[in-house]
Protein backbone atom coordinates (compact mmCIF):
# COMPACT_ATOMS: atom_id res chain seq x y z
CA UNK A 1 0.00 0.00 0.00
CA UNK A 2 0.68 3.58 -0.94
CA UNK A 3 0.88 6.06 2.12
CA UNK A 4 2.78 9.66 -0.19
CA UNK A 5 1.74 12.55 1.06
CA UNK A 6 1.80 13.71 -2.89
CA UNK A 7 -0.88 11.65 -4.18
CA UNK A 8 -4.34 12.78 -4.57
CA UNK A 9 -6.43 11.44 -1.29
CA UNK A 10 -3.26 12.98 0.82
CA UNK A 11 -3.79 16.32 -0.47
CA UNK A 12 -6.74 16.14 -0.60
CA UNK A 13 -6.82 15.67 3.46
CA UNK A 14 -3.96 18.37 3.41
CA UNK A 15 -6.59 21.09 2.14
CA UNK A 16 -9.08 20.32 4.31
CA UNK A 17 -6.94 21.06 7.23
CA UNK A 18 -6.52 23.94 6.27
CA UNK A 19 -9.85 25.16 6.53
CA UNK A 20 -13.44 24.50 5.58
CA UNK A 21 -13.36 23.88 1.58
CA UNK A 22 -15.50 24.48 -0.75
CA UNK A 23 -16.27 21.58 -3.32
CA UNK A 24 -18.22 22.57 -6.52
CA UNK A 25 -19.20 19.91 -8.94
CA UNK A 26 -18.11 19.85 -12.21
CA UNK A 27 -19.44 18.17 -15.12
CA UNK A 28 -17.04 17.84 -17.28
CA UNK A 29 -13.18 18.11 -17.87
CA UNK A 30 -12.97 21.60 -18.92
CA UNK A 31 -15.93 22.96 -16.20
CA UNK A 32 -12.85 21.10 -13.85
CA UNK A 33 -10.22 23.40 -15.48
CA UNK A 34 -12.13 26.84 -15.11
CA UNK A 35 -13.10 26.04 -11.38
CA UNK A 36 -9.49 25.01 -10.53
CA UNK A 37 -8.76 28.99 -12.40
CA UNK A 38 -11.14 30.44 -10.09
CA UNK A 39 -9.01 29.05 -7.03
CA UNK A 40 -11.00 26.66 -5.86
CA UNK A 41 -8.75 23.57 -4.17
CA UNK A 42 -11.06 20.28 -4.61
CA UNK A 43 -13.74 19.28 -7.21
CA UNK A 44 -16.51 16.88 -6.99
CA UNK A 45 -18.07 14.59 -9.61
CA UNK A 46 -21.59 14.09 -8.97
CA UNK A 47 -23.70 10.83 -9.55
CA UNK A 48 -26.82 13.31 -10.79
CA UNK A 49 -24.64 15.99 -12.60
CA UNK A 50 -23.00 12.93 -14.38
CA UNK A 51 -26.37 10.92 -14.69
CA UNK A 52 -27.96 14.10 -16.47
CA UNK A 53 -25.13 15.83 -18.21
CA UNK A 54 -23.35 12.70 -20.12
CA UNK A 55 -26.12 10.24 -20.38
CA UNK A 56 -29.62 12.52 -19.52
CA UNK A 57 -30.93 10.01 -17.28
CA UNK A 58 -32.01 11.06 -13.94
CA UNK A 59 -30.17 10.20 -10.66
CA UNK A 60 -31.50 6.52 -9.88
CA UNK A 61 -28.29 4.39 -10.27
CA UNK A 62 -28.57 3.91 -13.92
CA UNK A 63 -24.83 4.94 -14.42
CA UNK A 64 -22.27 2.07 -13.82
CA UNK A 65 -18.95 2.33 -11.81
CA UNK A 66 -16.87 1.90 -15.17
CA UNK A 67 -19.11 4.97 -16.40
CA UNK A 68 -18.30 6.85 -13.35
CA UNK A 69 -14.77 6.11 -13.37
CA UNK A 70 -14.12 6.79 -17.30
CA UNK A 71 -15.86 10.19 -17.12
CA UNK A 72 -13.42 11.02 -13.21
CA UNK A 73 -10.53 10.34 -15.02
CA UNK A 74 -10.99 13.13 -17.81
CA UNK A 75 -11.36 15.44 -14.58
CA UNK A 76 -8.23 14.21 -12.93
CA UNK A 77 -6.00 14.80 -15.80
CA UNK A 78 -7.65 18.33 -16.46
CA UNK A 79 -6.85 19.84 -13.20
CA UNK A 80 -3.42 19.21 -10.51
CA UNK A 81 -6.81 19.59 -7.57
CA UNK A 82 -8.09 16.78 -6.23
CA UNK A 83 -11.21 15.53 -6.87
CA UNK A 84 -13.28 13.38 -5.17
CA UNK A 85 -16.35 11.12 -6.30
CA UNK A 86 -19.81 10.17 -5.60
CA UNK A 87 -20.18 6.33 -5.70
CA UNK A 88 -23.88 5.84 -5.09
CA UNK A 89 -24.65 2.68 -3.40
CA UNK A 90 -20.95 1.64 -4.41
CA UNK A 91 -22.38 -0.86 -7.05
CA UNK A 92 -23.64 -3.62 -5.40
CA UNK A 93 -22.44 -5.63 -2.51
CA UNK A 94 -19.23 -5.31 -0.34
CA UNK A 95 -16.81 -7.04 -3.10
CA UNK A 96 -18.71 -5.09 -5.58
CA UNK A 97 -17.61 -2.15 -3.41
CA UNK A 98 -13.84 -3.16 -3.72
CA UNK A 99 -13.85 -3.04 -7.48
CA UNK A 100 -15.03 0.83 -7.28
CA UNK A 101 -12.82 1.62 -4.76
CA UNK A 102 -9.73 -0.19 -7.13
CA UNK A 103 -10.90 1.71 -10.32
CA UNK A 104 -11.77 5.05 -8.49
CA UNK A 105 -8.30 5.00 -6.93
CA UNK A 106 -6.98 3.92 -10.65
CA UNK A 107 -8.67 7.24 -12.45
CA UNK A 108 -6.70 9.65 -9.96
CA UNK A 109 -9.54 10.34 -7.60
CA UNK A 110 -8.85 11.63 -3.87
CA UNK A 111 -11.81 9.71 -2.78
CA UNK A 112 -15.60 8.92 -2.89
CA UNK A 113 -18.48 8.36 -0.91
CA UNK A 114 -20.77 5.92 -0.22
CA UNK A 115 -24.24 6.13 0.79
CA UNK A 116 -27.00 3.64 2.58
CA UNK A 117 -29.64 3.38 0.40
CA UNK A 118 -31.30 0.47 -1.08
CA UNK A 119 -31.74 0.10 -5.00
CA UNK A 120 -33.30 1.53 -6.75
CA UNK A 121 -31.75 4.63 -5.05
CA UNK A 122 -32.99 8.02 -5.11
CA UNK A 123 -31.89 11.67 -4.64
CA UNK A 124 -31.16 12.26 -0.72
CA UNK A 125 -33.49 15.37 -0.84
CA UNK A 126 -36.25 12.94 -2.47
CA UNK A 127 -39.19 10.96 -0.77
CA UNK A 128 -39.22 7.09 -1.61
CA UNK A 129 -35.55 6.11 -0.33
CA UNK A 130 -35.28 2.86 1.94
CA UNK A 131 -32.41 2.21 3.76
CA UNK A 132 -29.96 -1.00 3.97
CA UNK A 133 -29.06 -2.19 7.39
CA UNK A 134 -26.56 -0.90 9.54
CA UNK A 135 -24.32 -4.10 9.54
CA UNK A 136 -24.56 -4.34 5.80
CA UNK A 137 -23.30 -0.38 5.04
CA UNK A 138 -20.89 -1.43 7.99
CA UNK A 139 -19.65 -4.21 5.69
CA UNK A 140 -19.49 -1.80 2.75
CA UNK A 141 -17.55 0.63 4.30
CA UNK A 142 -14.97 -1.99 5.49
CA UNK A 143 -14.89 -3.19 2.26
CA UNK A 144 -14.15 0.07 0.70
CA UNK A 145 -11.33 0.57 3.40
CA UNK A 146 -9.35 -2.67 2.22
CA UNK A 147 -9.77 -2.17 -0.56
CA UNK A 148 -7.77 0.82 -1.17
CA UNK A 149 -4.10 0.77 -2.18
CA UNK A 150 -3.32 4.71 -0.92
CA UNK A 151 -4.18 4.60 2.88
CA UNK A 152 -4.56 8.22 1.94
CA UNK A 153 -7.46 7.68 -0.47
CA UNK A 154 -10.86 9.22 1.40
CA UNK A 155 -13.85 6.93 1.95
CA UNK A 156 -16.88 9.44 3.72
CA UNK A 157 -20.16 7.50 4.66
CA UNK A 158 -23.38 9.46 3.12
CA UNK A 159 -26.21 8.88 5.27
CA UNK A 160 -29.62 9.74 4.32
CA UNK A 161 -31.22 7.92 7.81
CA UNK A 162 -32.45 11.68 8.30
CA UNK A 163 -35.20 11.21 5.85
CA UNK A 164 -36.35 8.06 6.60
CA UNK A 165 -35.45 6.91 10.06
CA UNK A 166 -34.64 10.71 11.76
CA UNK A 167 -31.89 12.85 13.16
CA UNK A 168 -31.08 10.49 15.60
CA UNK A 169 -30.95 7.37 13.66
CA UNK A 170 -28.79 9.44 11.20
CA UNK A 171 -26.09 9.87 14.40
CA UNK A 172 -26.36 6.43 15.38
CA UNK A 173 -25.40 5.47 11.62
CA UNK A 174 -22.69 7.97 11.30
CA UNK A 175 -21.59 6.43 14.33
CA UNK A 176 -21.39 2.48 13.35
CA UNK A 177 -19.70 3.88 9.43
CA UNK A 178 -16.68 5.44 11.59
CA UNK A 179 -15.83 2.40 13.79
CA UNK A 180 -16.41 0.38 10.30
CA UNK A 181 -13.76 2.55 8.90
CA UNK A 182 -15.07 5.48 7.40
CA UNK A 183 -12.72 8.71 6.98
CA UNK A 184 -15.46 11.36 6.65
CA UNK A 185 -19.29 11.11 7.41
CA UNK A 186 -21.42 13.12 5.17
CA UNK A 187 -25.52 13.46 6.42
CA UNK A 188 -27.55 14.28 3.61
CA UNK A 189 -31.02 16.54 3.32
CA UNK A 190 -30.61 17.80 7.17
CA UNK A 191 -33.68 20.22 7.31
CA UNK A 192 -32.26 22.97 9.57
CA UNK A 193 -28.77 24.99 10.86
CA UNK A 194 -30.15 23.72 13.71
CA UNK A 195 -29.48 20.28 12.60
CA UNK A 196 -26.05 20.94 10.91
CA UNK A 197 -24.94 22.23 14.49
CA UNK A 198 -25.94 19.92 16.33
CA UNK A 199 -24.58 17.03 14.12
CA UNK A 200 -21.25 18.25 13.96
CA UNK A 201 -21.26 18.93 17.70
CA UNK A 202 -22.10 14.94 18.12
CA UNK A 203 -20.14 13.20 15.63
CA UNK A 204 -16.41 13.73 16.14
CA UNK A 205 -15.44 13.05 12.96
CA UNK A 206 -14.69 15.28 9.86
CA UNK A 207 -17.49 16.28 8.05
CA UNK A 208 -18.95 17.32 4.73
CA UNK A 209 -22.11 19.03 4.06
CA UNK A 210 -24.19 19.66 1.13
CA UNK A 211 -25.68 22.41 -0.39
CA UNK A 212 -27.49 21.42 -3.18
CA UNK A 213 -30.32 23.85 -4.42
CA UNK A 214 -34.29 23.12 -4.81
CA UNK A 215 -33.52 20.66 -1.69
CA UNK A 216 -34.27 19.99 2.18
CA UNK A 217 -31.66 21.77 3.45
CA UNK A 218 -31.01 25.26 3.86
CA UNK A 219 -28.28 27.24 2.06
CA UNK A 220 -26.21 27.97 4.27
CA UNK A 221 -22.81 30.06 3.57
CA UNK A 222 -19.46 28.06 3.95
CA UNK A 223 -18.25 30.48 7.02
CA UNK A 224 -21.22 29.39 8.76
CA UNK A 225 -20.73 25.64 8.62
CA UNK A 226 -17.00 26.27 9.43
CA UNK A 227 -17.89 27.85 12.00
CA UNK A 228 -19.93 24.49 12.86
CA UNK A 229 -16.80 22.45 12.21
CA UNK A 230 -17.29 21.05 8.69
CA UNK A 231 -14.30 20.78 6.32
CA UNK A 232 -16.15 20.45 3.01
CA UNK A 233 -19.06 21.94 1.56
CA UNK A 234 -20.59 20.19 -1.48
CA UNK A 235 -21.88 22.43 -4.07
CA UNK A 236 -22.85 18.96 -6.37
CA UNK A 237 -25.29 20.69 -9.21
CA UNK A 238 -24.88 24.06 -9.01
CA UNK A 239 -22.96 24.73 -12.27
CA UNK A 240 -24.92 22.64 -14.55
CA UNK A 241 -28.18 24.04 -13.02
CA UNK A 242 -26.47 27.18 -14.36
CA UNK A 243 -24.98 26.52 -17.28
CA UNK A 244 -28.36 24.61 -18.43
CA UNK A 245 -30.39 27.27 -17.75
CA UNK A 246 -27.50 29.40 -20.22
CA UNK A 247 -28.15 27.25 -22.59
CA UNK A 248 -31.91 26.46 -22.26
CA UNK A 249 -31.96 31.02 -22.82
CA UNK A 250 -29.83 30.84 -25.91
CA UNK A 251 -31.74 28.36 -27.49
CA UNK A 252 -34.81 29.94 -27.07
CA UNK A 253 -33.24 33.37 -28.03
CA UNK A 254 -31.71 31.48 -31.67
CA UNK A 255 -35.29 29.97 -32.32
CA UNK A 256 -36.80 33.46 -31.91
CA UNK A 257 -33.76 35.49 -33.73
CA UNK A 258 -32.26 33.66 -35.75
CA UNK A 259 -29.00 34.58 -35.17
CA UNK A 260 -26.99 34.64 -32.07
CA UNK A 261 -25.46 38.16 -32.54
CA UNK A 262 -27.87 39.42 -29.79
CA UNK A 263 -25.95 37.61 -27.27
CA UNK A 264 -22.38 37.30 -27.88
CA UNK A 265 -21.56 39.00 -24.47
CA UNK A 266 -22.90 35.90 -22.76
CA UNK A 267 -20.48 33.85 -24.60
CA UNK A 268 -16.74 32.65 -23.73
CA UNK A 269 -14.64 34.04 -26.90
CA UNK A 270 -12.52 31.93 -28.73
CA UNK A 271 -9.46 33.84 -26.99
CA UNK A 272 -10.66 32.37 -23.52
CA UNK A 273 -11.99 29.00 -24.86
CA UNK A 274 -8.05 28.63 -26.39
CA UNK A 275 -6.43 30.21 -23.13
CA UNK A 276 -8.56 27.14 -20.97
CA UNK A 277 -7.11 24.59 -23.24
CA UNK A 278 -3.97 26.01 -23.07
CA UNK A 279 -4.31 26.01 -27.18
CA UNK A 280 -0.97 28.02 -27.67
CA UNK A 281 0.87 25.47 -26.22
CA UNK A 282 -0.38 22.14 -28.30
CA UNK A 283 -0.13 24.27 -31.20
CA UNK A 284 3.51 25.18 -30.82
CA UNK A 285 4.58 21.75 -29.77
CA UNK A 286 3.18 20.68 -33.29
CA UNK A 287 5.23 22.83 -35.22
CA UNK A 288 7.89 21.93 -33.03
CA UNK A 289 7.66 18.43 -34.04
CA UNK A 290 7.51 19.36 -37.94
CA UNK A 291 10.51 21.77 -37.47
CA UNK A 292 8.82 24.83 -37.84
CA UNK A 293 8.51 26.01 -33.79
CA UNK A 294 9.96 29.64 -33.51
Amino acid sequence: MSDSNTTPGALFRQTLAEGCTPIPGVFNALTARLAERAGFRALYQSGAALSAGVAALPDVGLVTQIEFADQARYLTRAVTVPVISDADTGFGEPLAVERTVELFEQAGLAGLHLEDQELPKRCGHLSGKSLVRRDAMAAKIKAAAAARNDLSFVIIARTDARGVEGFDAALERAKAYLDAGADMIFPEALESPAEFERFAREIKAPLIANMTEFGKSPLLPVRQLAAMGYRGVLFPVTLLRTAMKAVETALARLAAEGTQTGFLDAMQTRAELYDLLDYADFDQRDREYFGTGT
